[in-house]
């Protein structure tokens, strides 16, 4: 079913509420990586090309103590939103109260306001994390019409996103939140063929859901990282002293045996003494020695993983191959970021998190057709949950 897009409404005069995802990271004052902001842009640029008034709203981090909102104002992020936009951007230090609702009330066609962040809310009784519903009515009540693009808080309901749209006759996706549903929902429920999900990280836990939603769908699903020596113990392999989730091998068991072929298996690994980039370390095939634990994947595996993508038209990648931060384990995840940018007639996806910053690594982004910018959201899709962010955005 199609959604509304921020496109298709009229904007003009009007008070448009967007939730955007600026929880960029920083550090006294200093943004870190302005990348989420950049990627609200076209939303907001649309809204005041055509006449409307874009009244921001995001939160930044997670607010538990008075300290936490002196180190998390978006004052920062408003300043930088000014300089990318070219333009003026009113800041309003408050969540709510007379100064946000004149401010809003003065507001002329084309003006950009951005409000304190939604989570300071939390301090007295986790109104925006718990969607209260007053909250998310008094939000709504500020505006004519509510834009959601941000993803990265799609699979949480929040009064930001969720209550805000219960309190308005439509709510539109932004740009930003169209990318994302159009790209990871056709990977997921209409691939070209073959499709390949690359999935790595340390826990089978993370990723049971995305496997089992995909094991019907995948050509082949590649196997990376520390969750493979749960499934190495499981086939009664010895993992030495390798990560492993010991209350998982049953269902590891139950996913082998559904997926056959499918799943593809590491088969050699780069095993180190300690977790440590300067412990001696080697490659071996199959079994993990004792006194060995294994932070990557090994030559064969990679070149194996090379030969199934040549030939993808969709691929999903989310985590990575091994210990990637460390330039000993770094290889896999390096060498499998390089054959998906090398694609040329793929789709290629990178569900966030560590993949992302991957890609950025090896200078492939722009090669990538969609990287996304949820982690927690883009894993809760894959494994074809419902969104509450993106359930509450009006269809056509």
């Amino acid at each position: 079913m199609a959604k509304l897009i921020v496109s298709d409404l009229d904007v003009k005069d009007k008070k448009v509420l967007i939730r955007v995802d600026f929880n960029v990271p920083i550090k006294d004052g200093v943004i870190g990586n302005d990348n989420r902001i950049v990627a609200a842009l076209p939303t907001i640029q649309y809204v005041i090309d055509h006449g409307g008034k874009a009244i921001l709203l995001s939160h930044l981090g997670r607010i538990k103590t008075k300290e936490d909102e002196e180190k998390l104002s978006l004052r920062p992020v408003a300043e930088r939103l000014s300089e990318l936009l070219k333009k003026p951007v009113t800041f309003i230090p408050e969540t709510r109260g007379t100064e946000l609702e004149t401010a809003i009330n003065d507001m002329k066609d084309g003006d950009v306001l951005v409000m304190e962040n939604t989570r300071f809310e939390d301090l007295d009784g986790k109104k925006e994390s718990g969607n209260d519903p007053e909250l998310g009515k008094y939000w709504a009540s500020l505006g004519d019409l509510f834009v959601n693009d941000a993803f990265g808080t799609a699979h949480r309901a929040h009064a930001s996103n969720v209550g805000i749209a219960s309190n308005m006759p439509q709510t539109a996706a932004g740009f930003l939140m169209e990318k994302e549903i159009k790209f990871l929902g056709d990977a997921v429920d209409d691939p070209k063929h073959p499709f390949v999900a690359i999935l790595g990280g340390a826990k089978v836990s993370d990723k049971i859901g995305v496997i089992s939603n995909l094991v019907p769908k995948a050509d082949h699903i590649l196997i990376g990282g520390g969750m493979t020596y749960t499934f190495y113990a499981a086939k009664g392999m010895s993992i030495g002293n390798s990560l492993v989730e010991t209350d998982k091998i049953d269902l590891a068991k139950q996913i082998m045996a559904e997926a056959g072929d499918k799943l593809v298996l590491p088969v050699d690994s780069v095993v180190a003494t300690e977790f440590n980039n300067d412990a001696p370390h080697k490659i071996v095939d199959g079994d993990i020695p004792d006194g060995y634990m294994a932070l990557d994947i090994g030559p064969k595996t990679i070149a194996e993983f090379k030969d199934i993508l040549k030939d993808a038209k969709t691929v999903v990648w989310n985590g990575p191959m091994g210990v990637f931060e460390m330039s000993n384990y770094a290889e896999g995840t390096l060498e499998v970021g390089k054959a998906l940018g090398d694609l040329k007639d793929a789709t290629t996806i990178i569900g966030g998190g560590d993949s992302t910053a991957a890609a950025v690594q090896l200078g492939i982004a722009d090669k990538i057709t969609h990287i996304s910018t949820g982690g927690g959201a883009s894993l809760e899709y894959l494994e074809g949950k419902t969104l509450p962010g993106i359930a509450a955005i009006s269809d056509k």
